[in-house]
């Protein structure tokens, strides 16, 4: 089910967006309504999914994270099995921070964040290659990232 939203609903997406820790009254002052309603509407958005959690962002590279690298995994089967099992493996890697199923010459990218190289080619080699149903693996390291926005880009649609 699809929920209707007003432009106060996209209001408090983008400013909840812009900081998860602001309090219910400084967001109903930002968005114009009082407090109680707005605290609903939050609700109401989070029981929709619309608001799927709040989240922490870290800095990878002071915490020791230092290198960021894909993976561009090919399969040897694409059957949904195949896929779901992959996908499964996936999941239970700590190394692997964002996966995509693509369409095209590649089946998966995953988005790797790891302390080293040796870390990355360990996984690599140990891990992701050795998994059951990998046919070829490509890897790209990343040398500077030069844009991150984790958010949806609500400030376009009011």
């Amino acid at each position: 089910m699809k929920i209707r939203l007003d432009a106060i609903d996209w209001h408090i997406l983008k400013e909840l967006q812009a900081d998860g820790r602001i309090t219910n009254v400084e967001l109903a002052r930002r968005v114009g309504i009082s407090a109680p309603p707005c605290l609903r509407r939050v609700r109401a958005l989070e029981e929709a999914g619309l608001i799927r959690g709040y989240r922490t962002l870290l800095d990878e590279k002071q915490l020791g994270f230092d290198v960021t690298a894909f993976a561009m995994v090919g399969l040897h089967s694409q059957t949904e099995a195949d896929l779901l099992a992959f996908e499964t493996q996936v999941k239970a890697w700590p190394e692997v921070r964002e996966s995509y199923m693509l369409s095209g010459e590649v089946d998966f990218l995953l988005k790797c964040v790891v302390p080293d190289l040796q870390s990355f080619q360990n996984f690599i080699i140990r891990d992701l290659t050795a998994a059951p149903n990998v046919d070829n693996v490509r890897t790209a390291l990343t040398i500077r990232q030069t844009k991150n926005e984790a958010a949806v880009p609500v400030e376009h649609i009011d």
